[in-house]
């Protein structure tokens, strides 16, 4: 198969992400000698500076490594919790049918710089101030407008003059949206990483990065976040309204370290992937249920290969909706047996479902939430940068990276949230805060229910694959709640044609709308599917013949899958041509 770009191939190091900078940034690092979890870092918060509308300091990180000193795979967890504040009844009593989709009610503790600095100081070697060295350099002196911020600046700069005005002062010149190409600075992020940098001091690297951290949840970040959510401010519900979050929720806060769930497939291959507080069980499930299924034996891409994989998306993500959640109490166990799979996949039958399908695992009931109608509340859009339908290569609401070193430490990252269109901006620090909490459900006893110091169902899910013991591939894409959909052909694809890493990533690709959005207003659309009208045109005549109501949203529109992977002595690398601003290096 024609690729856009060569597989990359080499033996020191290899990074791809979704921008060239922080991709460059990062191998930087891998050069000057720098291990994968000091080069994953710098990437990270490089991105908050060149991906402003993918993601930001106020966001949030869940991260996959695996570290060769300890031969053991962790979890990072910067997925912030709800306040204290912030109940069910509170809302109730706002009269909000929904956790808001902007605006500072659905903040939660911005995870994200306890997560990079954890990841810094467990794993990595080099100072907090070196990594930051790069993120400040196109803070301070400029990094190029993508035609995608441009665009969603140039969507939010109505709310932005008539109700954020410390977002119009950042992002708008004289009124309008920067221009495609011009050079951009964040003066104001940067000074808030220069005061924290000032006040990191200690005898040793780590404890430099603990007072670093301690600045944010306890010093004058958390202060400056407190006191802003007294203020009120417009959100989706054409309302204004105060935060809940205060000083006192980020000092409780911490970074978790934890073991991943892991899921073993087709004999040689393990899946891991975060616990059930975010979605990346799901795609242990759609792998259970495609065994079950007999996906090997089918033609990649064929309507019939596509048809599968689709009904059990369809299956897995009910579940999801039905039992996933940040709560000790979900059947995981369960959920993720070759026995519960053999029982559920015999509801896949020669045509496209149009029903929303939970399991009962163990026996248990399965209850989902009601979503309001359409009538129920205000329009507006949750995921910020577009809603589910709307083609174009802006539609990704996150970012990810990928390292691999030439000891064979490996970091799966995607960090997310803090867009700058959704929340505004908080003068003092430069950035927006995180919407996470919009992921709550408010009906009362569901695994994902708002509840306080509770995580939010997360859709971020970067993935690292073992291979007959080994740690083999990390992988990941933004995409909400597509993150599973686009990581799972890709996966079959590499595992059981030999695909190489770039070929996967160009193949046409597709995806499910058929349950509930994890983003306000939670639309779904039962029995959609969208497909890149590159796939050939017999396969989409049988996908419509099988009842699938098919979107085409065009050629190159879905997707925006990085990978990097270790083959023996060869380390190899790929990125995403979409939207032409992810990219892999290394040698």
């Amino acid at each position: 198969m024609m690729t856009t770009r060569p597989e990359l191939t080499g033996s020191f190091g290899m990074i791809a992400s979704t921008h060239w900078l922080a991709t460059a940034s990062g191998m930087s690092v891998l050069e000057r000698g720098g291990n994968a979890f000091d080069a994953a870092v710098t990437a990270g918060f490089v991105l908050q500076v060149v991906e402003p509308h993918l993601n930001g300091p106020g966001g949030d990180l869940p991260a996959i490594v695996w570290s060769v000193a300890d031969r053991q795979p962790h979890v990072v967890c910067g997925q912030g919790v709800a306040p204290q504040a912030a109940t069910i009844d509170r809302f109730r009593s706002l009269d909000l049918p929904l956790v808001p989709g902007t605006g500072l009610l659905a903040a939660t503790v911005p995870g994200a710089f306890g997560a990079w600095t954890t990841m810094l100081e467990r794993w990595g070697t080099w100072e907090l101030a070196d990594v930051l060295e790069y993120a400040l350099h196109y803070a301070e002196r400029g990094f190029p407008v993508l035609p995608s911020i441009s665009r969603t600046i140039a969507a939010v700069a109505p709310t932005f003059a008539a109700h954020w005005a410390p977002s119009a002062r950042t992002w708008l010149d004289n009124g309008h949206a920067p221009v495609p190409g011009t050079t951009w600075c964040s003066p104001a992020v940067a000074a808030t990483y220069r005061r924290i940098l000032d006040v990191a001091t200690g005898h040793s690297r780590e404890q430099r990065i603990a007072a670093a951290r301690d600045a944010w949840y306890r010093g004058f970040v958390a202060e400056e976040i407190g006191r802003f959510c007294t203020s009120s401010w417009r959100d989706v519900s054409g309302r204004d309204h105060a935060g809940l979050l205060t000083a006192d929720d980020l000092a409780n806060w911490q970074v978790g370290v934890e073991p991943p769930v892991r899921v073993d497939y087709a004999g040689r291959y393990e899946v891991l992937k975060t616990g059930p507080w975010g979605q990346g069980p799901v795609l242990g499930q759609q792998l259970r249920l495609l065994e079950c299924l007999g996906i090997s034996a089918e033609t990649v891409r064929s309507s019939t290969w596509i048809h599968l994989v689709v009904e059990a998306a369809k299956l897995a993500f009910a579940d999801r909706e039905a039992w996933y959640g940040d709560d000790p109490d979900v059947p995981l166990e369960a959920l993720l047996s070759r026995d519960y799979a053999q029982a559920r996949v015999a509801l896949v039958g020669p045509t496209a479902s149009l029903d929303l399908r939970p399991g009962a695992p163990g026996g248990r009931v399965p209850k989902l939430a009601r979503l309001p109608d359409a009538g129920d509340g205000p329009p507006g859009v949750g995921e910020p940068t577009v809603g589910r339908r709307v083609a174009g290569p802006e539609r990704g609401d996150t970012c990810h990276v990928d390292v691999v070193d030439r000891w064979g430490n490996f970091v799966a990252a995607t960090p997310s949230g803090g867009w700058l269109q959704s929340s505004p901006v908080i003068p003092a620090l430069g950035f927006p805060l995180g919407t996470r909490a919009q992921m709550f459900y408010l009906d009362p006893d569901l695994p994902n229910s708002l509840r306080p110091g509770r995580r939010p169902r997360t859709t971020l899910s970067p993935t690292l694959a073992l291979r007959d013991g080994e740690p083999w591939l990390a992988f990941g894409t933004p995409g909400g709640d597509q993150q599973d959909q686009w990581q799972l052909p890709f996966l079959l694809d590499v595992v059981h044609t030999g695909s190489n890493l770039q070929a996967a990533i160009d193949a046409p690709t597709f995806h499910t709308n058929h349950f509930p959005s994890s983003f306000y207003p939670r639309a779904a659309h039962p029995g959609e599917i969208e497909v890149e009208d590159r796939m050939p045109a017999g396969v989409t005549t049988e996908l419509r013949a099988r009842g699938h109501r098919l979107v085409l949203p065009g050629s190159w529109r879905l997707g925006r899958l990085s990978a990097v992977a270790r083959d023996g002595a060869v380390l190899k690398a790929a990125a995403n041509p979409r939207g032409a601003q992810g990219y892999a290096a290394g040698r």
